[in-house]
């Protein structure tokens, strides 16, 4: 009897034991769980972080590319205005430079003609003329300012005038 006593005594220690290892277990598996969530979460967080980082340099070079585009405009109003080859020949050169610089950032010229169907997308219209004859409706009739973009995105609309 002494000894079934005994097995009596044991089974609550033992079973006190294994709820003690479950208990052990169940807090280790929260554990990896929650270590699992947050690394989950610090990779989207890094992630997001570095598209933020090059979304705000693309916008950086946008804007900055932005404000020297004048300059590229200028150039090209003293390129049609000027009458000595050697002038034109310089000031196609300093243009032709400009260019390259705007290819090396990813940066292209909206490609518009006079008589293209006009495209809000790619283009602002600021000035109308009536159609003469032969003329279509909505097409473009001068480019004032060329338009640039980079990659789908427009960094700035070039400006036209559009028969109405």
């Amino acid at each position: 009897m002494e000894e079934r006593e005994e097995m009596l005594n044991e089974q609550p220690e033992e079973q006190a034991e294994l709820t003690e290892e479950q208990k052990l277990t169940a807090l280790a598996e929260d554990f990896k769980r929650k270590w699992y969530a947050v690394s989950a979460e610090y990779d989207n967080y890094r992630k997001r972080n570095a598209q933020a980082v090059a979304r705000a340099y693309s916008d950086g070079v946008s804007d900055a590319i932005l404000k020297i585009l004048p300059v590229a405009d200028t150039f090209g109003y003293a390129l049609d205005s000027s009458t000595d080859e050697k002038t034109r020949s310089g000031i196609d050169k300093i243009i032709k430079n400009f260019n390259n610089i705007l290819a090396s950032l990813g940066v292209e010229e909206i490609e518009l003609q006079v008589g293209d169907a006009f495209d809000e997308n790619k283009a602002s219209a600021v000035l109308n003329y009536p159609c003469e004859e032969g003329e279509e409706p909505n097409t473009i009739k001068q480019i004032l300012k060329k338009g640039y973009r980079s990659g789908e995105r427009v960094i700035r609309f070039a400006q036209v005038a559009v028969t109405i």
